[in-house]
């Protein structure tokens, strides 16, 4: 696995704050190669392009699992399609099911605190202050909350099944730190980037009062993305790439968002029509999304936005409903939409959960809230999951190879 991985690290396509794209693969090199510090700007990219990658597969399948697009027929996942199970919300482990989705998410994970532990070790002192070691720890941030908001179970290297709480853990750890070593290094954006991080984590962790701490010092205008290849299929967004008209692979017909455009126009969940292509790949009505306008479209990992609604369900959780609705209307107003009203409590958990949806569409978020909700037993009405799974289970590569699974 590790000769994989160390192809993957230095193949390069770097997250969010990168400008250059321009990328040659050497192929193989040797071990040793990649702890030199001529080698950390590679070494960085390719954990920018496996979190990427792991995002894409978890973005396009939890879209379908949790109802914001549904099948429009094409089922080859090998052509972008959705499979049968996956249409009606069963993630199977299975290697043409959701085995991809845990093993690139796994070498995401593997690839950034990998590349860490080597940075760590060839800059010494230097790493407290290099800004690629800040956004080496954003990777690491980043692809761990990956795992933890979408993942059933956690394992490690080859370890035992752990709580899925346990990547959260690790998350948070390589967001404080980043937090401090983009400070040392003045890079103002990943300072932002690993607050914005861990204030996400922190939630999946119950702490609140940390959670308003960080969501309070992001700016509302502050994004980070991460970025695909309009060249590399490998790479494209895999949700714009299967609904080009020659894939037509999901629609948004009949879920919430089909409705809510409609009745609102909110440019957060565009979808769009052709007439040339009235159906899908099978016979169902197609509404594309137009969120993504390009197979290159960057998708955000978190914003200042974002940060907005959890303060928002802080001040729902302690029981400020009329605090909370406030700021989901600022947000509802900004974004040039009608405000929306509630009585109580229940009824503004279900416009937090709403309006989470709406600013997150087809983000790779969704499942890990309907999951967290019920978890949390908190009142309000959100999307019927019923027989439908809410995280992906351990992959059948793993189930095989690793004795302690």
């Amino acid at each position: 696995m590790k000769t994989t991985l160390k192809r993957t690290a230095l193949a390069g396509l770097l997250i969010a704050t990168a400008c250059d794209l321009t990328v040659v693969n050497p192929g193989p090199v040797a071990d040793a190669a990649l702890d030199d510090a001529a080698a950390h700007q590679a070494l960085v990219n390719g954990m920018g392009r496996a979190v990427s990658r792991a995002l894409g597969y978890i973005a396009y399948t939890s879209a379908v699992a949790s109802k914001e697009v549904v099948s429009a027929g094409h089922r080859n996942p090998a052509q972008l399609g959705i499979t049968p199970r996956q249409a009606i919300g069963i993630l199977a482990p299975d290697l043409e099911e959701s085995n991809d989705h845990w093993k690139f998410s796994q070498q995401a994970r593997w690839v950034a605190e990998d590349g860490v532990r080597r940075m760590r070790e060839s800059l010494g002192s230097e790493f407290e202050k290099s800004p690629l070691a800040a956004q080496a720890l954003v990777h690491v941030g980043f692809a761990n909350r990956l795992l933890g908001e979408n993942m059933c179970e956690a394992v490690f290297d080859g370890g035992p099944i752990e709580p899925r709480i346990k990547y959260f853990e690790r998350a948070e750890a390589a967001f404080t730190e980043a937090i401090a070593v983009a400070g040392a290094a003045a890079n103002a954006p990943l300072v932002n980037a690993g607050v914005a991080g861990r204030a996400s984590v922190r939630v999946w962790q119950g702490n609140w009062p940390g959670v308003v701490a960080d969501a309070e010092r992001v700016p509302s205008s502050f994004v980070y993305r991460t970025l695909y290849s309009s060249t590399e299929s490998e790479m494209y967004n895999r949700i714009f790439a299967a609904n080009v008209t020659t894939a037509r692979a999901h629609s948004a017909v009949g879920t919430f968002f089909d409705a809510y455009y409609k009745a609102t126009g909110d440019k957060r969940t565009s979808w769009s029509t052709d007439p040339a292509f009235p159906k899908g790949s099978a016979d169902v009505l197609w509404y594309f999304q137009t969120k993504f306008t390009s197979r290159g479209a960057a998708v955000n990992l978190a914003s200042g936005r974002e940060m907005r609604l959890l303060r928002a369900e802080a001040s729902l959780r302690a029981g400020d409903w009329q605090g909370a609705l406030s700021a989901l209307n600022a947000l509802r107003t900004e974004s040039g939409v009608i405000t929306v009203t509630a009585t109580g409590l229940s009824e503004t958990w279900t416009m937090l959960g709403r309006e989470r949806s709406i600013e997150l569409w087809l983000e790779g978020r969704r499942l890990g809230d309907l999951f967290r909700f019920k978890r949390d037993g908190v009142p309000g009405s959100f999307e019927d999951m019923t027989a439908r799974d809410t995280c992906f289970p351990i992959g059948v590569s793993e189930l095989d190879a690793n004795p302690n699974v």
